[in-house]
């Protein structure tokens, strides 16, 4: 299994939405490198949820739940769907997350704009922990 962060802009779709779905298509991600996560992902990997924007926090845990597929007529975008695991019960913020000497190799905090970025398993770890959950 893998791990890997997806962002989300709240104004757009959040936790709560992919909840209410109960599974959602990953789409409209058009940066080469997170698209190329996107490929990487396979069924049962798991996932944050991290809304960006105002809020920059990971707020929930999903699931792959279908790996990917072409988005739009362009063969190098991809989607793949999600679903809900766990809500994070105390969301993880981006300051928290910064604050984590154990979390300083995440790679969303290198490539700050990257939408789809993976998480080591050790990292997977901290994250659920300071968010109150087990792994």
């Amino acid at each position: 299994m893998a791990y890997w962060l997806m962002k989300s802009e709240p104004e757009s779709y959040t936790w709560a939405d992919l909840v209410a779905e109960g599974t959602t298509e990953w789409t409209g991600v058009r940066n080469p490198a997170a698209a190329l996560h996107l490929k990487a992902m396979a069924v049962g990997d798991r996932a944050f949820f991290y809304h960006s924007g105002k809020e920059k926090a990971v707020v929930g845990v999903m699931e792959v739940v279908r790996s990917a597929r072409q988005d739009g007529d362009q063969p190098r975008w991809v989607s793949v769907a999600v679903a809900p695991v766990a809500a994070m019960p105390t969301p993880v913020t981006l300051a928290a997350i910064k604050a984590e000497p154990r979390l300083a190799g995440l790679e969303m905090l290198r490539q700050s704009r990257l939408s789809v970025s993976p998480v080591d398993a050790e990292a997977w770890g901290v994250v659920l922990a300071l968010g109150g959950l087990t792994a």
